[in-house]
């Protein structure tokens, strides 16, 4: 099972692995990721379950995007991917557990699962594009948005240990996904979870660094 952090040590985490923007590229995968959050922050505010369900709804594209056109790239130009498309097929199916984890807890209504549709098939179209043409930013994009994940999944955690949140048992699927004991929480969920994001933070960082270095495949 993973290690769990102590809550008093996340802001400190999140500060050392943020991405400081060091270009125009940089700068808007980071405004467009501030762009996003408008709609959520509008709509959901402290209702962080059916954040969760919004912002798993857009995180579970990139990595299957990503990972059809490096395979795409790889079989053109019959090379190596370096680990690339696993990764992001991983990636991708780990996003959907989430997805599924948090329609289980956030039991979200006839218009908020209409609001998914329509958030998946913008997103994909956008995304893919931006792929073709820019991978970089693509990258850097995710990575900005998986920094927003950890610091919504942070606060997420604060308000269930101020008892603002219910802290109640953790669904079956994610008992079963993450091999969690019989007895575990939503707390034990969202601890989880909040590791696979800075995960996926960091790698999609990482690769957008290896583009900018001409290392990628």
């Amino acid at each position: 099972m993973r290690q769990n952090h102590s809550f008093s040590t996340i802001e400190a985490d999140f500060a050392a692995s943020h991405h400081p923007p060091k270009d125009w590229r940089d700068r808007i995968a980071l405004r467009v990721v501030k762009l996003m959050r408008i709609v959520p922050d509008m709509f959901f505010a402290k209702r962080y379950g059916h954040r969760a369900v919004v912002l798993e709804t857009v995180a579970a594209v990139p990595g299957m995007v990503g990972g059809l056109l490096q395979h795409l790239k790889a079989i053109r130009h019959i090379r190596d991917d370096q680990g690339w498309i696993k990764e992001l097929i991983d990636e991708a199916d780990n996003e959907r557990m989430h997805l599924m984890t948090f329609i289980h807890i956030a039991q979200p209504s006839r218009f908020e699962r209409g609001l998914i549709m329509a958030v998946q098939l913008i997103f994909y179209n956008f995304y893919f594009f931006l792929y073709l043409f820019a991978p970089r930013i693509a990258h850097r994009l995710v990575g900005y948005l998986e920094e927003e994940a950890v610091t919504s999944y942070t606060s997420y955690l604060a308000e269930i240990d101020a008892g603002e949140i219910e802290n109640v048992p953790a669904p079956q699927i994610a008992i079963d996904y993450w091999k969690l004991p019989k007895d575990a929480r939503l707390r034990d969920v969202v601890l989880v979870i909040r590791e696979d994001e800075a995960l996926h933070r960091d790698t999609n960082h990482h690769f957008a660094n290896e583009i900018a270095a001409h290392k990628a495949p």
